[in-house]
């Protein structure tokens, strides 16, 4: 925990809720009537109110991207190391936004939260999001904050497919488009994952068809065998060998079914961590959001046509051994992106950390990245970056 908090930091923070009474409807048909965002905000929005960016989290992510809580906090926001003073995201140029998604577990209406129209936690009977339902209630925040277009909108992984819907669904609202580690749609390889470890929740005798608050209990083991298959894909084999290789935690073979392998106890750590901070029913709202991101389909399944009206500009970056959102599937949006004749700057950055890279400040991507978000304020402050 910091004692004197880092000068490129953005310092204590504090988390606000903003509620919404105007109804939503999500393209299951259903409609949410009400509902809250939990929200932070870094850095101070601009007079003509130009340098707002959003920033979008993926699939375990919440509203704290940066900054701490406390001075007694043990780590700072999940993305940290991109968003301060100095830092890619500036924080001395930029008005920075970042929300917990509807659906999440962090304060933001979702399965922990009580349904207004029955006073019981919603549980399994909160509605499943899509992507692009994300994104109104994101247009929505954005109106209540006073804010007419984004400078940017910034994601990785899951927060990138929100980004690519953004400049489909409000093509206007955005100028530019930092798109990280996604893809245009998940493969039949990826759904299959994302099922496994949805079974894994659902096997769980505590799971009790997702009523387990009322019942006062929590289905760890499944969720726990969910992340850990998760977190496997998230890491290269290179990551991992680097890491762990073979080495035992006794140093000797034990011949028994506990924990022998570092590997093995590595990952039962970031299970337990996992259920202590996560919701078993969100984890399945967000893997099931993932399978269903295609927008793409609206469009006689041309992404180039998808993204033809909007004007936005794009950074597309990919990691090497990412192998969850190959390189090939950033480069398939890069295809349909000029294609449709949009500016697009493409980076694939040479990394060992699989799909988590996209969270390492690795020197060429915080480049990169760097550079990009320059030109994007000196857009804004109308001179050289």
């Amino acid at each position: 925990m910091p004692t004197v908090l880092p000068p490129d930091s953005v310092g204590l923070v504090t988390p606000q809720t903003l509620a919404f009474d105007e109804p939503l409807t999500l393209d299951s048909g259903k409609t949410l009537p009400r509902y809250e965002l939990v929200i932070e905000t870094y850095g101070t929005l601009n007079a003509d109110r130009s340098n707002a960016v959003l920033i979008c989290h993926a699939l375990s992510g919440d509203h704290h991207a940066a900054g701490y809580h406390s001075m007694e906090d043990r780590k700072p926001g999940w993305w940290d190391a991109a968003i301060g003073p100095g830092k890619p995201i500036d924080t001395s140029r930029f008005f920075v936004v970042c929300l917990n998604n509807l659906g999440g577990c962090r304060g933001s209406t979702g399965p922990t939260t009580v349904n207004p129209e029955t006073g019981r936690v919603y549980g399994p009977d909160f509605p499943i999001v899509t992507v692009a339902d994300w994104v109104r209630s994101q247009e929505r925040l954005m109106r209540r904050l006073g804010i007419s277009q984004w400078a940017a909108v910034v994601g990785g992984s899951l927060g990138g497919m929100q980004v690519m819907q953004w400049a489909i669904s409000f093509p206007n609202l955005l100028r530019h488009a930092v798109v990280i580690a996604a893809a245009p749609k998940l493969s039949a390889q990826n759904i299959a994952f994302n099922e496994v470890a949805r079974q894994a929740i659902f096997a769980d005798p505590d799971f009790h068809d997702g009523y387990y608050q009322e019942h006062g209990v929590v289905p760890r083991k499944g969720l726990m065998l969910a992340r850990m298959l998760g977190h496997i894909t998230y890491l290269s084999d290179d990551a991992m060998r680097a890491k762990f290789g073979r080495e035992l935690r006794a140093g000797k073979i034990n011949f028994g079914f506990d924990v022998e392998f570092q590997v093995e106890s590595y990952l039962r750590y970031q299970g337990t961590s996992f259920v202590d901070r996560f919701d078993a029913n969100t984890y399945l709202l967000m893997t099931k959001a993932l399978d269903y991101f295609d927008p793409a389909a609206e469009f006689d399944h041309d992404l180039s046509r998808a993204f033809a009206e909007t004007p936005a500009e794009f950074l597309l970056v990919s990691f090497t051994t990412d192998w969850r959102f190959s390189p090939a599937r950033s480069r398939e949006i890069v295809k349909a992106l000029l294609d449709a004749d949009k500016r697009v700057t493409y980076a694939e950055i040479e990394s060992s950390h699989g799909h988590d890279a996209f969270l390492v400040p690795i020197p060429d991507y915080m480049n990169v990245f760097r550079a990009y978000m320059g030109r994007v304020a000196a857009d804004i402050e109308g001179g050289a970056a």
